[in-house]
């Protein structure tokens, strides 16, 4: 930590000069042509809770103990965060061979009136592209009764645009989403996915770059038969290990499926053993 900060005083131009020297991924890839990434992007819409903890991600000197440990796993081949987190583990020089994608929308605070208005003010595409990463992924949640998804949908699709002039992965998270009791809550049913994923895979001038990042849910085989675009698989906050393990090895089994996008469930699962999580999630591919 002492480290970090130094640098960030002293040195702010040591985070341009990490990512610039850094050794890029060869492919977003592993040797079993699956893709394993984990997700940190948590914190900057202030959602730190896991379990019982709310503030259990807001700890940075321990979630980046905990990333270096996941990023090191056989098998792990990057990192989704935004640019705070990943400017932290550039400084620690454990990106190298790493793909990296950043999150751009980061505005809808989970537990806020304006949730649904998802603006971007994190990573934009020229950024992404000057920092030399691998693309830029949006949430994109659907709510019919919210006047605030046309720009959500528009701006997803900018961002799409942009990334796909670039070359870059476009990584979509679409959720059909409803105002319950004063909370945005995502629809978890397999109707409500696949009608997310139709929406979400027509947006932008082209789909060549997009690929989707879905929640796995019931009847897996008919959503992902909703399109034909890549698709990686959510972890979210995991109760049942044993269950959610189960459910991603089906569903990695489908011909869209890549690999799978992870964050808390293996950056703290339940018996505090980072290396085993990630070790047992890449023995899924």
């Amino acid at each position: 930590m002492r480290r970090i900060v130094a640098k960030r005083v002293h040195d702010p131009e040591a985070v341009a000069e990490a990512a610039a020297n850094r050794v890029r991924a060869k492919s977003p890839f592993n040797d079993k042509g699956r893709t394993m990434i984990i997700a940190a992007d948590h914190p900057a819409r202030g959602a730190t809770a896991v379990g019982g903890d709310p503030l259990a991600m807001a700890d940075r000197g321990e979630l980046l103990e905990r990333l270096c440990l996941a990023l090191e796993r056989p098998g792990v081949t990057g990192v989704l965060a935004t640019a705070d987190v990943v400017d932290d583990l550039l400084l620690l020089g454990v990106l190298d061979g790493k793909t990296v994608i950043g999150s751009m929308n980061r505005t809808g605070l989970a537990g806020s009136s304006f949730e649904i208005d998802d603006r971007f003010a994190c990573y934009d595409a020229e950024a992404l592209e000057r920092m030399r990463f691998d693309g830029g992924k949006m949430l994109t949640r659907i709510c019919l009764d919210d006047p605030a998804t046309p720009s959500v949908l528009e701006n997803t699709a900018l961002a799409v645009n942009a990334l796909a002039d670039r070359r870059l992965i476009a990584m979509v998270e679409p959720f059909l989403s409803t105002w319950t009791e004063g909370r945005l809550r995502n629809d978890l049913s397999p109707e409500a996915v696949i009608r997310s994923i139709t929406i979400a895979s027509g947006l932008g001038r082209t789909s060549a770059y997009t690929w989707l990042k879905l929640p796995v849910v019931e009847d897996m085989e008919r959503v992902l038969a909703a399109s034909t675009l890549p698709a990686v698989l959510l972890g979210g906050e995991v109760k049942d290990p044993d269950a959610a393990f189960a459910a991603w090895q089906r569903a990695l089994a489908l011909p869209t499926v890549q690999g799978l996008v992870v964050g808390r469930s293996l950056l703290y699962p339940h018996d505090g053993d980072v290396a085993k999580a990630v070790d047992t999630a890449v023995g899924l591919l």
